[in-house]
């Protein structure tokens, strides 16, 4: 099963760089520099996230992670 977890994709004007990172993992994060490039690395970051974790035991969280939009 593909969870379908949030990403967070925001200008880090410390790094200088994107940065994408995805709240439900913990310190799952990436960065690039074009938002792009940003979100294929945390795609990546994920992936290894969730093998790492399968091949430890460690347990997957479900997504939860929502972002308050307001109006």
């Amino acid at each position: 099963m593909r969870h379908h977890y949030h990403i967070n994709l925001f200008w880090s004007d410390e790094d200088g760089l994107w940065v994408a990172d995805v709240p439900d993992l913990k310190s799952c994060a990436a960065f690039g520099d074009t938002p792009a490039q940003a979100l294929a690395e945390v795609e990546h970051a994920m992936e290894a996230w969730l093998e790492a974790a399968h091949d430890t035991g460690l347990a997957v969280p479900a997504p939860r992670y929502r972002p308050v939009i307001h109006a």
